[in-house]
C-alpha cells in the first residue's frame, strides 16, 4: 500500500494560476483562479457601465486614468484585438494596476495572443507580489495567486534563464500564500511536499494538516490524499470514502490519478467498507474534509 501515497503527484498542482500546458507540477486551470478571472470581469463591467465595443481610438483619450486604460485593455481583449488589449495592459501595468499585471502574466504563461514565455510571466508575478497586501483587501486574491504561480517556477526552475530549481523557495511562496491568504491550492501544494519530504523533512503529520486545510475549502486533490492517509492508518472506511467524493467532484485533469489511487484502495478493502463508504462519500463532500475526520 506504500505506493498508494505517491499517487497524485500532478493534478490540482503547482501554479495554480491558471498556466496551460506549464512544466511539470503546474495545474492547468484551478478553482482559484477561475473565481479570480470572473471577479475581474465582473469588476470591470461594472466599471464600464453601458457596454461599448472596442475602440482603438479611446486609448489615447484613456491614457490619463490607468484604470481607464485597463478597462479599454479588457474590451480589446473580448472583441478579440488581444495586440491592443496587451498594449493597454503594459501601460496600466506601468502604472501600478494590479490586475493589468496579473492578466498579463497568464497571457504570457499560456501563450494567449503572444508567444507563449514563462519567464515573462514570471517577471509579471514577481511584480504582483513585491509588496504586502493585506488579506481581504481588493488586491489580495492576485497577490495570493502569484505566489502560487512563482512556487511552482521555483518549484521546477524555468529552462535557459536565471530561474533555477529551488525548493526552499517554492516552499516559502507556498507558506505565504498558504498562512497569509489561505490559499488552498498552496495548502495542498505544502501538504504534498511535506507527504513526499520534497525540500523538507517528510512528515506526514505536517501533510495531513495543510491538506485538511485545502480539503476544507473543497480542494479534491487535498481530499483525495487526505484520505489516502487516513486509508493507510487503518481508518478504511473514511478514507475510502473522502477518495470516492474526491473522484465525483474533481476536475478532468485530476481525475485518472485520484481514480487510480481509489481503485487500488477499494481492491485491497472488503465488500462491507466499499459499500459504507460509497454511501458515506456524498454526506463527506457536502459537510468538509473536517467532519469527514471524525
Amino acid at each position: 500500500m506504500a505506493g498508494l501515497l505517491h499517487a497524485g503527484a500532478g493534478g490540482e498542482s503547482g501554479r495554480s494560476s491558471a498556466v496551460a500546458d506549464g512544466p511539470p507540477g503546474i495545474v492547468s486551470i484551478s478553482f482559484r483562479s477561475l473565481t479570480l478571472m470572473m471577479v475581474l470581469a465582473g469588476a470591470i463591467m461594472a466599471g464600464i457601465g453601458t457596454a461599448h465595443a472596442f475602440d482603438e481610438k479611446n486609448f489615447e483619450k484613456q491614457k490619463s486614468s490607468p484604470w481607464a486604460v485597463f478597462r479599454f485593455g479588457f474590451s480589446a481583449y473580448k472583441h478579440g484585438h488581444k495586440a491592443e488589449a496587451i498594449e493597454a495592459y503594459r501601460y496600466a501595468a506601468d502604472n501600478g494596476q494590479v490586475g493589468a499585471s496579473w492578466k498579463l502574466a497568464h497571457m504570457y504563461a499560456e501563450g494567449d495572443g503572444v508567444a507563449r514565455n514563462d519567464y515573462e510571466a514570471f517577471k509579471f508575478f514577481n511584480r504582483i507580489v513585491q509588496d504586502d497586501v493585506e488579506p481581504g483587501t481588493p488586491d489580495d486574491s492576485y497577490v495570493s495567486d502569484a505566489l502560487v504561480a512563482l512556487a511552482g517556477y521555483y518549484r521546477t526552475g524555468i529552462p535557459d534563464t536565471p530561474v533555477k530549481p529551488n525548493l526552499g523557495t517554492a516552499q516559502d511562496y507556498y507558506m505565504r500564500a498558504a498562512a497569509t491568504y489561505r490559499n488552498p491550492a498552496a495548502q495542498f501544494e505544502l501538504g504534498k511536499m511535506y507527504l513526499y519530504g520534497e525540500g523538507v523533512k517528510k512528515s506526514v503529520r505536517q501533510a495531513a494538516r495543510w491538506l485538511q486545510l485545502a480539503a476544507e475549502k473543497g480542494h479534491a486533490g487535498a481530499q483525495a490524499l487526505l484520505g489516502n492517509i487516513l486509508f493507510q492508518a487503518g481508518r478504511t472506511v473514511r478514507g475510502l470514502a473522502m477518495m470516492t467524493a474526491a473522484l465525483t467532484h474533481c476536475s478532468p485533469d485530476d481525475r485518472p490519478w485520484i481514480r487510480n489511487m481509489q481503485e487500488e484502495a477499494f481492491a485491497l478493502s472488503g465488500e462491507s467498507d466499499r459499500r459504507t463508504a460509497i454511501a458515506l462519500a456524498d454526506t463527506i463532500w457536502a459537510n468538509g474534509a473536517e467532519t469527514a475526520q471524525k
